[in-house]
């Protein structure tokens, strides 16, 4: 088999990490420039089309004024640009042995899924949850009907010979401070929902945290529900760096994404996607980007990968709650979709300090003194005996400022010895391309 998921599972299968950028600029010049850096970069990648904000709340109309008027976009419009300019984009890096990926933030995805179908991409990635309630302006009920179409129009795909992929992005809820097993579980969830809607080829992500050994059993929790849940399915985990405040220092810019990457090998992840040293103050440049990329990647190649990835810290209390939520949610219907609507509707599932009119907004989380994230309150979650509810811990608003900024902190202040400089890749560059 061959397209996304089959081109990563192969890397794995070899002892790899397949690493990759959230890449997107508006200039067809400057993205064919970005994937052809991207292939040619020392590990094991694939190329990312990331859009425009313009495109992802389907303003086509301001997108294609912004073409015409010669103005940068902080992305690529890949519906109003025509498709014989995106396939001049892709011509020369996309390929069997390069996938490219489309990543978007929509809540109503249809157009951009015609467009890269028409291109002859094969993965993009959402959900019908992750990409509406942080960032959708559309109720979720909109949005689950909006992905339900866009995954039924997406597996047209086969019949010109392509096996689409889609990734979850349930496992980057709000990017930060929601409980790992909270996002193990709408990741979960937005998979099954892909599957009902006929997908095959799917990847479940999961994002860093705040504590490597909590990250750790969140990951190995996923990896179980999935064995569990998705038998019929070829399915791998992508680990996302951390997608809060960065730090602002190269070294802790390093260093961090040296734990995600840590993260990804010690667990058995298939995939990997960056962030630079640029990430606290602007857009990446390409070059910073390819950095990342082969620090990533040389990190993880000399760090020991598991005899068994899915078995390490499966009885954890993440997975305990995650496995909770899960069960609880798939009992209230049939149709996954219909499942998830039911859940926020009566909070079984809730978003910490997400202000999206479906969501609850009663849970709120707190980062203890060992640096995990935990349940202040857990609301209406169905997390009864497997979660101590004798009394909900009050979070201020001083409170969660401070943990905002937590991981900033400290890997922006933390001492480590031989933390590397900007831009510098040390012993154990993974080998080019080919080689």
């Amino acid at each position: 088999m061959t397209g996304f998921g089959a081109f990563v599972r192969r890397a794995h299968a070899g002892g790899e990490l397949v690493v990759q950028p959230r890449m997107g600029m508006s200039e067809p010049g400057r993205m064919r420039a970005g994937l052809r850096a991207t292939r040619a970069a020392n590990g094991r990648t694939v190329g990312t089309i990331t859009l425009d904000s313009y495109t992802r709340v389907r303003d086509l109309e301001s997108a294609g004024l912004a073409l015409l008027e010669g103005e940068s976009l902080n992305g690529y419009p890949i519906v109003n640009h025509d498709p014989a300019t995106t396939r001049w984009v892709l011509e020369g890096s996309h390929g069997p042995d390069f996938p490219v990926q489309v990543r978007h933030g929509s809540a109503d995805p249809v157009d951009i899924f015609r467009a890269l179908m028409t291109v002859g991409l094969d993965a993009s990635e959402g959900g019908p949850v992750s990409y509406c309630l942080p960032y959708g302006r559309i109720p979720l009920r909109q949005s689950v009907d909006n992905w339900a179409r866009s995954c039924e129009l997406f597996v047209r795909l086969r019949e010109t010979g392509l096996e689409p992929h889609l990734e979850t992005f349930g496992g980057c809820m709000l990017g930060q401070l929601c409980p790992p097993s909270q996002l193990v579980a709408i990741s979960v969830l937005e998979a099954l929902f892909f599957h009902r809607h006929g997908l095959r080829s799917i990847s479940v992500s999961y994002a860093q945290q705040t504590s490597p050994a909590q990250d750790a059993e969140a990951v190995a929790a996923l990896r179980r529900l999935c064995a569990e849940l998705l038998p019929d399915t070829d399915w791998h985990v992508v680990i996302y760096a951390y997608m809060g405040v960065y730090p602002a220092s190269p070294d802790g810019a390093y260093r961090l994404l040296g734990k995600a990457a840590e993260l990804a090998a010690v667990t058995g992840s298939e995939r990997l996607i960056v962030k630079t040293v640029a990430e606290s103050v602007r857009i990446p440049t390409v070059a910073e980007n390819v950095s990342a990329l082969e620090f990533a990647a040389a990190t993880a190649a000399r760090t020991p990968r598991p005899v068994a990835a899915e078995s390490a810290g499966a009885d954890s209390q993440t997975y305990a709650e995650a496995a909770a939520l899960v069960s609880a949610v798939l009992n209230m219907a049939s149709d996954p979709g219909e499942a998830m609507l039911l859940a926020f509707r009566r909070g079984y599932l809730d978003i910490p300090y997400c202000l999206h009119p479906d969501n609850m907004g009663r849970s709120r989380s707190y980062i203890d003194g060992k640096g995990r994230l935990r349940w202040a309150d857990t609301g209406r979650l169905p997390l009864s005996g497997v979660v101590e509810t004798r009394g909900s811990r009050t979070v201020t608003s001083g409170d969660l400022l401070d943990s905002l900024s937590y991981v900033r902190r400290k890997f922006d202040h933390e001492q480590v010895s031989g933390a590397p400089g900007r831009g510098v890749i040390g012993p154990g560059r993974t080998r080019p391309r080919g080689a």
